[in-house]
């Protein structure tokens, strides 16, 4: 089990990423503002525009200045693509360990999984 603790700003950045990816802010739409979105999460704006300054720095929003952040062309896509890269470089083989640890069979956590 891994436990590392994840600064808060990585955990907005992940919650916002979800977002996106699941279609609630699709391609165009605009992000809610760093202090709404603060406010809803009980956090520092400070930590949700940090949050947010990821999105900018890779270019998966575009800012209109005086009226907010608005989801770029491919960003969903881009996402799930970093998301799928890290899953499966990070996260996975610490599954896999712990699978074995626990004698779980890959076809019992497919036979698992296809519940889902």
């Amino acid at each position: 089990m891994s436990l590392k603790a994840v600064p808060i700003h990585i955990k907005l950045r992940d919650m916002i990423a979800a977002a996106i990816i699941d279609g609630i802010y699709p391609e165009g739409a605009m992000l809610p503002s760093v202090r709404a979105f603060a406010a809803a999460q009980g956090a520092n704006p400070l930590t949700a525009a940090k949050a947010y300054q990821h999105f900018q720095d890779e270019g998966l929003v575009t800012v209109q200045r005086g009226i907010g952040m608005f989801v770029a062309p491919g960003a969903a896509d881009a996402l799930r693509q970093r998301m799928r890269t890290a899953f499966l470089d990070t996260e996975w083989p610490e599954i896999v360990v712990r699978m074995r640890r626990l004698g779980i069979d890959p076809d019992q956590l497919l036979d698992v999984a296809r519940q889902y």
